[in-house]
């Protein structure tokens, strides 16, 4: 027992100190053998994507539109933290058995809090 509990540690021992000089010697080994081509196609590649590039009219929302979709994000997140609140009170002061609906109210109050948050960032970040 005690013998195989040594050969266990002796092994999980030596794969951590030989994994990391593998990992090392494989990055070095990659390093060596880069192509300098490939390096320039890379840069290549990232310059494309370095431009400002004009979107489709197709895909354009003007700003009112856009403001006009995060007003009604705001209000419908509104109305669900208003019946989360709700929900809440309910099942602490009145002591209603309203707890699934209100772990589901508070479910979709977050992802909308998400949404609205990540669409205004995306939308309005740089100003």
């Amino acid at each position: 027992m005690l013998l195989n509990t040594i050969k266990r540690t002796v092994f999980l021992l030596g794969l951590l100190i030989l994994l990391p000089v593998m990992a090392q010697a494989t990055i070095e080994n990659s390093n060596q053998q880069s192509d300098p081509s490939r390096e320039l196609s890379s840069e290549a590649v990232m310059q494309q994507f370095s431009g400002e590039q004009e979107e489709s009219p197709e895909r354009k929302i003007e700003l009112q539109r856009k403001h006009e979709i995060l007003f009604m994000m705001g209000v419908a997140l509104l109305v669900l933290l208003f019946l989360t609140a709700t929900m809440g009170i309910a099942m602490v002061a009145f002591e209603k058995d309203v707890f699934v609906a209100h772990i589901i109210l508070a479910g979709l109050t977050l992802t909308l809090a998400t949404v609205h948050a990540a669409t205004s960032i995306a939308w309005f970040w740089p100003y």
